[in-house]
């Protein structure tokens, strides 16, 4: 019999929240998971993504709000009877025992038949390739050798949910793509549900049926990759989306959420943008343009909607087929642009881009506009 995932068809988070001292770090977090998906908490260090995974896994106890399994509440339940498997960023292993030893550590625990947990573990250490190092001791593996023995201790257990906290940050660039296709596969494969924690959102991108944007343990945006990607709901979330550029600036007019544009002052430029959320003449706002829609204007070109900035090229980065270029203005601001030639160090460049490519948002949400982006987060999910 193959290793197959544990049932269920929902896990329901209920205003989770968790504070230490007078600190919330996690705070509000409502979430439904459905059977089989696959969910990334993104956001900054310090935003409460991986405080909500140890909720989950039961190593941290709720400061309010409820966890339920198809109705049933877990959060009461001791972390090891949660029937969750969990991948460490550190991987904890056990140095001294081998690889097949570390896979069948759980097994042997819950006291299953010598066996059962021999089947179940060459299994295990198959799905993860990694046959020819069973009788190894993790010193001996490489990192992404010993990732791949942590997953297969996680999934050995046929687990419900498997809950994965950067898992790949300690590996270095190549070993991170090899394992970021090895997890999807599995994922897959197994029929598993999975909440991963990453502040990588070209991880979360490629693996993540949905993601959960946090900032300051608040959740900012739920919803699919391509919604976050094209429309992020607020300027937190656009920067984890690709807006590298964000500047602040003050609107000078337009800006009613219509269709229409709105025209925004930052430093000494002015700037053409759609306005996202509820901003008015006069205040505070953000304006948020991705590398890949910053134009270098050629010679006497003149820039479409009147959006030009000027600075001068501070570093440039071969990246392959394109160019990195950092731009200082003269306002001090930087803008990162990708450009398909390269520009020499100290050369004065004008910048353009779309107007409808120029996301404007307010500069800090509302309490009421807070609360009503989490209610329509919630309701999509």
């Amino acid at each position: 019999m193959a290793i197959t995932a544990g049932t269920f068809e929902s896990l329901e988070l209920r205003d989770v929240g968790r504070s230490f001292g007078g600190h919330q770090a996690l705070a509000g977090l409502d979430l439904t998971v459905r059977a089989g998906e696959f969910i990334a908490l993104l956001g900054p260090s310090g935003c409460g993504k991986s405080t909500a995974l140890n909720c989950l896994a039961g190593l941290l106890p709720l400061t309010h709000g409820q966890i339920l399994l198809d109705g049933r509440r877990v959060d009461t339940v001791p972390s090891e009877k949660r029937g969750f498997g969990m991948v460490f960023q550190s991987y904890a292993l056990f140095p001294h025992l081998t690889v097949e030893k570390n896979v069948a550590f759980g097994l042997q625990m819950r006291g299953l038949p010598r066996a059962e947990v021999s089947r179940r573990v060459a299994e295990a250490i198959g799905l993860v390739k990694l046959e020819d190092h069973a009788k190894k001791l993790p010193g001996q593996l490489s990192g992404g050798q010993q990732q791949r023995v942590a997953i297969a201790r996680a999934v050995v257990l046929e687990p419900s949910l498997v809950l994965m906290d950067e898992p790949l940050s300690n590996l270095d660039a190549k070993l991170r793509l090899d394992m970021r296709t090895e997890i999807r596969r599995l994922h897959q494969e197994l029929g598993l549900t999975t909440i991963y924690v990453t502040h990588d959102q070209e991880e979360a991108l490629s693996l993540a049926d949905r993601l959960v944007v946090l900032r300051e343990g608040r959740v900012q945006q739920i919803g699919t990759p391509d919604d976050l990607y094209d429309h992020p709901r607020n300027w937190h979330v656009a920067d984890f989306m690709g807006y590298r550029n964000i500047l602040a600036g003050g609107l000078m007019d337009g800006g009613d959420g219509g269709d229409g544009g709105a025209t925004v002052r930052v430093g000494g430029l002015t700037l053409r943008g759609r306005p996202v959320g509820e901003v008015g003449e006069g205040d505070d706002v953000r304006v948020a343009v991705r590398p890949d829609d910053l134009t270098v204007l050629a010679g006497g070109r003149e820039p479409r909607d009147g959006n030009a900035v000027e600075g001068v090229v501070a570093v440039v980065e071969y990246h392959g087929r394109e160019f990195a270029v950092v731009v200082q203005t003269a306002d001090g601001a930087t803008l990162h642009v990708r450009t398909p030639t390269a520009p020499a160090v100290g050369d004065v460049v004008r910048l353009t881009a779309a107007a409808d490519r120029v996301l404007v948002f307010p500069a800090e949400l509302s309490a009421a506009s807070a609360a009503a982006d989490r209610a329509e987060a919630v309701t999509a999910a």
